[in-house]
């Protein structure tokens, strides 16, 4: 029952990730918090998992033309400077706090969705 749950829970993951870029994170931090992983090997375990997925998804994405190299280029520097310091920083906040800054992300986003 378990492998079944998390066949489709990671289909699901990979379908979010392939529509939204990355947002199979928002569907598997739950998922993996609920399979009995703690809030931060919850969140690294996921950035596991979507890198996997996004390796995939580039290389479709890549192959329909389209992806705009020369606009990512500009922002894959910062984006490690911020990968780099996001990955320090969980080993510094508090698991109840990370609960909290990851929902407070995900209505921030639904609420600039459903706005904009």
């Amino acid at each position: 029952m378990k492998y079944k749950l998390n066949s489709i829970l990671g289909g699901l993951c990979g379908l979010l990730n392939g529509l939204f870029g990355s947002g199979g994170g928002v569907a598997a931090v739950p998922c993996l918090e609920k399979s009995g992983l703690e809030a931060k090997k919850a969140h690294a375990s996921s950035v596991a998992l979507i890198f996997i997925l996004s390796i995939f998804t580039t290389s479709l994405y890549y192959i329909q033309g389209k992806i705009d190299f020369a606009l990512a280029w500009e922002y894959i520097p910062w984006g490690l400077g911020g990968a780099f310091a996001g990955a320090m920083l969980l080993n510094r906040i508090p698991n109840s706090m990370l609960r909290r800054i990851f929902g407070i992300m995900i209505l921030i986003s639904a609420i600039r969705i459903l706005l904009i």
